[in-house]
Formats: C-alpha cells, sequence, structure tokens
C-alpha cells in the first residue's frame, strides 16, 4: 500500500517533530488510524516534502519524526485544461480524474451552451466543491504540487489564456488533424479547451482559432465533456514525456 501523503503548512513541515492536526490529523489519526512506526509524507502542497514515521498518535492528531526533507520542481511543461461547466456531478468527476492523471491547472469555462450555470451563491460552492475534489485526489494521487482550480472564466478569458499559451488546442469533433500529430513544446503552457455536453458554438471555435488555438480531433468516438479532459491529458503527457 502507498504511503499516504497528508497537507501541512510550511511551520509544520520545518518542526523537528512536526504535529499534524486539525481536519488532516484527525483524518490521519480516527480515519486512516495511523500507528507508530508507520510512514507518512507531509507536504504543502507547492513542492516541499516531509518524509516521516509516526512517533504518536492521539485521538485527533499525529506526531511525526521527519527521516528526509526534500523539494520537488514543478513539472513542464504546464498543462492547463479549460473544462466547460458539465451538469450534475460530472465537473468533480472531471476534476478529479484531471488531478489524478498530472494536470496542473483546471479552469471552469461558463461557455455558450453549458447547461448549468455558476451564479451568486451557487458559484462560490461548486468552485469550493471542485478545488476540495482537487485536493483529495491529489493526496490519494501522492502529488506533491496541488493542481490549481481557478475561478470561473468567460470566453474572453479562455482567449487570453489561448493566446499566451505556448500551446493552445480546442478539441473538436470536426478537426482534421489529430491532437496526437501535434508537435508539443518543451516548456511553457499547453493549454487545452474542453467544451460541454452541448458542444461549442461556432463563434466559440471560431474566436479560439483566431486567439491562436489548433482545432484537434482527440480520437474516433465523441467522448463526454467529464471524460474528454483526462483523455487529452494522457495522450499530452505521454507525448511531452512527463508520463
Amino acid at each position: 500500500m502507498s504511503v499516504p501523503v497528508f497537507l501541512a503548512d510550511a511551520a509544520v513541515l520545518a518542526a523537528d517533530r512536526p504535529v499534524l492536526d486539525g481536519p488532516e490529523g484527525r483524518h490521519a489519526a480516527a480515519v486512516r488510524r495511523l500507528r507508530p512506526g508507520e510512514r507518512v509524507d507531509l507536504t504543502d502542497g507547492a513542492g516541499r516534502v516531509a518524509e516521516c514515521v509516526v512517533a504518536a498518535a492521539g485521538k485527533d492528531s499525529i506526531t511525526a519524526e521527519v527521516l528526509r526533507r526534500f523539494e520537488v520542481a514543478r513539472p513542464s511543461p504546464r498543462l492547463v485544461v479549460v473544462q466547460g461547466i458539465p451538469k450534475g456531478d460530472r465537473g468533480e468527476l472531471a476534476v478529479e480524474m484531471m488531478t489524478e492523471a498530472g494536470v496542473d491547472v483546471v479552469v471552469p469555462w461558463a461557455a455558450a451552451r453549458c447547461v448549468t450555470q455558476w451564479r451568486g451563491d451557487r458559484a462560490a460552492k461548486s468552485l469550493g466543491r471542485w478545488r476540495g475534489t482537487a485536493r483529495e485526489a491529489a493526496k490519494q494521487a501522492r502529488r506533491f504540487h496541488l493542481p490549481d482550480v481557478t475561478e470561473q472564466v468567460t470566453t474572453a478569458g479562455v482567449r487570453s489564456l489561448v493566446s499566451g499559451a505556448a500551446l493552445a488546442v480546442v478539441l473538436h469533433e470536426e478537426a482534421a488533424e489529430p491532437l496526437s500529430g501535434l508537435t508539443i513544446p518543451d516548456a511553457g503552457d499547453i493549454v487545452v479547451v474542453v467544451g460541454p455536453e452541448g458542444g461549442l458554438t461556432d463563434d466559440e471555435v471560431a474566436g479560439l482559432r483566431d486567439a491562436g488555438a489548433v482545432p484537434a480531433l482527440l480520437g474516433p468516438t465523441v467522448l463526454r465533456t467529464s471524460t474528454a479532459g483526462v483523455a487529452a491529458a494522457a495522450v499530452l503527457l505521454s507525448r511531452c514525456g512527463r508520463w
């Protein structure tokens, strides 16, 4: 079984005998039931890691001894997925799978044909669920850099991301060029745009192309919006050598 990962702030990571309390400590002690002698890794989610062994376990906290500390560099190129907001819980499913695969940034996009609209309190709650999903999936996948789930963006915001990318791709079922055939940059941002269930409008595709995006075909079948992002990530991460 893989060593569990828990999030801790800089002060905890720097301590001679880190004490993990709060929600993470309760999860370690009460849910995972970690006991003295078991291995655990603590990270700040920004690449700093403390490999530890549990020295003591309380009701809702653990005390650890540090075996070694190290820092993990951010991966390059950075993979950014702009995700058209799906309906129901499929957004969280998409975030979970993309986080496990290694996507670095997830950008919720209020595309024209999105059935679900994030407004007011709903926007804050939905974004919170996406971020919580990314956090837990990153720990499960033993990622020491948490993915960034940004505020939702408009189509103008997506065009801005596309224009600044080293490579920008818009997944489209009518594209002639396969995603697997694109030339992949060694550094910078790779931005992948995934439309909502209803697909992209002609104006959206045209605007993204004008901003520099390349339409690309993911495969011979049409995937759901909640699975297209992770499938595209698998292709691109293997092509750029991160897998």
